[in-house]
């Protein structure tokens, strides 16, 4: 399958012969990087807010899913876990979170959308195994780099891709990349275009991989 980054925590997610997902769709008026112009079978959005909810960026898509729950389209399974927003103070103080799985032929994706809290044992078994996890990094909302250190620490995934941190590109005020590598210990990789991930080719250390986003 391959995996394609295209700014702040909007990714596609495709496998030949299997349903196309893009994930937190943003407006890019209001998150900056170029306005989005994809297609595909599913949009997720991890919550409620523009820049994770623009969905008429997407064109094609027949489902919509915006929370927790399993749910079985195009040969993709996918799970969704509420975080965040549990009490009525934190409901008022920020939005609903939810976390996706998309199981592709045995390759598990997690996206961890905004974030903000270290996992509960309870929520990282209702993930189950984690193949490729997409983690904010950047603060801003989301994870800053050490709680995203932590959350990487307790799923154990064979490959981390950040996710929701500052570039060149976005209008928004996140933390650089560098802070989280300084965390995980890691010096700066070039940045790939995309991640193609193959059941026999998952690394069997945890490896962070940074990608590119798209432009055109």
């Amino acid at each position: 399958m391959e995996i394609t980054w295209y700014g702040h925590s909007c990714f596609r997610l495709t496998e030949r012969g299997l349903a196309a997902v893009v994930t937190d769709p943003f407006d890019h008026g209001v998150v900056g990087y170029e306005a989005l112009k994809l297609k595909a079978n599913i949009v997720t959005v991890s919550h409620d807010t523009p820049g994770h909810n623009f969905v008429r960026a997407v064109k094609g898509y027949s489902h919509v899913i915006t929370g927790p729950g399993e749910y079985e389209i195009g040969g993709v399974f996918i799970t969704g876990v509420q975080t965040n927003g549990y009490g009525k103070k934190a409901k008022e103080e920020q939005p609903r979170n939810t976390l996706y799985v998309f199981d592709y032929n045995g390759i598990t994706v997690a996206h961890l959308g905004d974030l903000n809290q270290v996992l509960s044992r309870a929520q990282v078994e209702a993930l189950g195994t984690v193949n490729v996890a997409l983690v904010p990094v950047g603060n801003g909302g989301g994870l800053n780099a050490a709680k995203a250190a932590e959350v990487v620490s307790l799923l154990e995934p064979n490959i981390i891709v950040p996710m929701h941190y500052g570039t060149p590109a976005t209008k928004l005020s996140l933390d650089p990349l560098d802070k989280f590598l300084k965390e995980m210990g890691l010096g700066t990789d070039e940045p790939q275009p995309s991640l193609k991930v193959t059941t026999s080719g998952l690394p069997r250390e945890t490896r962070v991989v940074v990608l590119d986003y798209q432009r055109k």
